[in-house]
């Protein structure tokens, strides 16, 4: 028989690639999940790891198991749910980004939380690129993340349509004209996409910038745009009353939308996969709002 403690330890490190992660996320020492791994090859017979490399990877006897370990591992974790509905407890990672982790998401989390008192739901926030490095270390087991091309093993995938804005009382382009002055940027710190993208926008017509406003705050920033500080490049569905949309005829040249890309760990229990789908209705829903807008 096989125990369901081992093939944990060993789904663990395939999915992480290293024995200290594996033991993070199981809660377990480095020692143990080795230990764990050994006891499951001798049971076994066979060889399930190459350790030769500092990514460990699995042999082909170690991809053939690695199928079967998840859906027993699932299979075992959705009996008990079905047997002990109250009893939903553990640990959920959720990453997403800074403009998805207030109002947006908040009522379905809070639902979701509540329904399940035993769980403990662990949201974290943050850039893009630093939540899909967290989720590839196997230090999450959802993510909603902005990519220019989502990777090939993204759950879904929506269109996230991008545009230029400024207040709608105070437009910073008023003061500008004739585009001399350095336009004042509202803008995420550096190395956010949306950043990115404006400077480069904003470079290619030979127009001059400066960072009027930075903050990691969606909230902010929209605030602030609406205030007069500058012109930010924000998408589409965060566009507030006190924003005017910019376009072609102001001097503010189309730019490309990214793509917001849901990932999940292919091992989800039940409780998993049911966040998993209600996060992929809500941005389903989310995309034909932005479309009909």
């Amino acid at each position: 028989m096989l125990d369901l403690f081992l093939l944990r330890s060993f789904v663990a490190v395939v999915e992480t690639g290293n024995f200290t992660r594996a033991g993070e996320r199981l809660h377990l020492t480095q020692s143990t999940v080795s230990q764990q791994l050994i006891r499951l090859e001798q049971s076994l017979g066979c060889r399930l790891l190459n350790r030769s490399q500092r990514h460990v990877v699995p042999t082909e006897e170690g991809e053939r198991l690695l199928g079967y370990a998840q859906r027993i591992l699932r299979l075992a974790e959705e009996a008990t749910v079905e047997l002990n509905p109250g009893g939903s407890g553990g640990v959920l990672r959720l990453g997403v980004p800074e403009d998805l982790g207030g109002e947006a998401l908040m009522p379905l989390l809070t639902r979701f939380a509540t329904e399940r008192p035993r769980l403990r739901l662990e949201v974290e926030c943050g850039l893009s690129h630093h939540l899909l490095r967290l989720y590839r270390n196997g230090e999450l087991d959802l993510l909603l993340v902005k990519q220019w091309g989502a990777d090939s093993d993204s759950h879904a995938r929506w269109t996230e349509s991008l545009c230029w804005v400024d207040s709608a009382t105070q437009p910073v382009t008023a003061r500008c004209e004739g585009g001399t002055d350095a336009l004042p940027l509202v803008a995420f710190p550096v190395g956010a996409l949306y950043r990115q993208d404006m400077i480069h926008a904003l470079e290619s017509r030979g127009r001059a910038w400066r960072i009027g406003y930075s903050s990691s705050s969606l909230a902010s920033l929209c605030a602030a745009v609406s205030a007069g500080l500058g012109v930010s490049l924000l998408p589409a569905s965060s566009v507030q009353s006190g924003h005017r949309v910019l376009g072609e005829k102001d001097g503010f040249p189309a730019v490309d939308g990214l793509e917001l890309a849901l990932y999940a760990r292919s091992n989800l229990g039940a409780v998993g996969r049911t966040l998993r789908d209600e996060l992929s209705d809500l941005c389903t829903q989310r995309a034909g709002a932005a479309v009909r807008a």
